[in-house]
């Protein structure tokens, strides 16, 4: 980073994110025009929820227009390609699970993108670990009894997609404990809760932004979260490590990328913008109160990130021998 750009995130501290962004903007020509958020799953899950609580605050900062699209399907790879092919227009971003994005490649043998060629890291915002929950009729509490009831029992586990972040997780909860299911995929986190909460599957593993509403409603019941350690939020929910998987930690991981076209300048700028949003203390506090922890992470660290989930849930796709076309 240049001593300019230093200069410009002090003033930014200093003078709050509305004073700044316009002369920021002009001096990166960028945006021109309305910019689009598109978020690659149905409306009501975690990035979508975080994209609308961003988007009027990024539009006020950027004198611009930001409009956010859902454009579900292939468990997030239609909504990504969409945004592949926008690089000549220079003005849509992808809002999305980054660690399901890391995912697709391993998945789909004929994905029609690359995502670590044709898109770049913009910043990481925000992570939700993901609940193991079911529905209340169903008469296991723990971990251990879940597995017991799964070896006794047909039981429909919810997914939000074959090959996507929380069918993973599950698989490899299934592969430490020997559980017994059946996946049910969905085309997105909304309708697998509603059908879970329905009774339609028993069982469901999403993010906990999205999920957290219906466990409070008693409309699900907790069994755990995959994050390490307890989370403040919700401490009376016990981890899947504490519960007999050692050190399994999973989530949601909401991070914005833009097509590779982007330039440097113009994905400092939205990291650096972004990132100060979610931290505004209104927008934590709202986040944090449904399940969602902020986690700010520049170009590069997202990058990073992205390449070492690639590499880390390769090895449990070829495992359970998970192939899509």
């Amino acid at each position: 980073m240049d001593s300019n750009r230093r200069h410009l995130l002090a003033a930014a501290a200093a003078l709050g994110l509305a004073r700044l962004t316009p002369a920021w903007a002009q001096a990166d020509a960028w945006p021109t025009r309305p910019v689009r958020i598109v978020v690659p799953y149905p409306p009501g899950g975690s990035s979508d929820i975080i994209a609308r609580v961003i988007a009027p605050r990024l539009a006020e900062a950027l004198k611009q227009t930001v409009v956010v699209e859902n454009k579900p399907g292939a468990n997030g790879n239609l909504g990504a390609g969409i945004v592949v092919q926008s690089a000549q227009e220079g003005h849509s971003v992808l809002l999305c699970d980054v660690g399901a994005l890391a995912i697709s490649p391993s998945v789909y043998t004929k994905l029609s993108f690359d995502p670590s060629k044709d898109l770049r890291a913009v910043g990481m915002l925000a992570y939700s670990p993901h609940v193991l929950a079911v529905h209340p009729d169903v008469p296991a509490r723990t971990v251990p009894e879940l597995v017991a009831l799964s070896k006794k029992q047909r039981l429909n586990f919810a997914v939000t997609a074959i090959g996507s972040a929380p069918h993973l997780a599950a698989v490899a909860v299934q592969q430490a404990t020997g559980a017994q299911w059946e996946y049910v995929p969905y085309k997105g986190g909304s309708q697998a809760v509603t059908d879970t909460i329905g009774g339609q599957t028993q069982v469901i593993m999403n993010g906990l932004l999205a999920t957290l509403p219906h466990i409070k409603g008693g409309k699900l019941r907790a069994i755990a979260i995959s994050k390490k350690e307890r989370m403040q939020l919700v401490a009376d929910i016990p981890t899947i490590s504490e519960q007999g998987v050692a050190g399994f930690e999973s989530g949601t991981w909401q991070g914005v990328m833009a097509p590779v076209t982007t330039t440097d300048k113009t994905a400092s700028l939205l990291a650096a913008l972004m990132g100060q949003i979610v931290n505004q203390p209104d927008v934590k506090s709202q986040l944090n109160e449904q399940g969602a922890e902020i986690v700010v992470r520049d170009p590069v660290q997202l990058a990073q990130f992205f390449n070492s989930e690639r590499a880390r849930w390769a090895k449990v796709v070829q495992s359970a021998d998970i192939r899509l076309d």
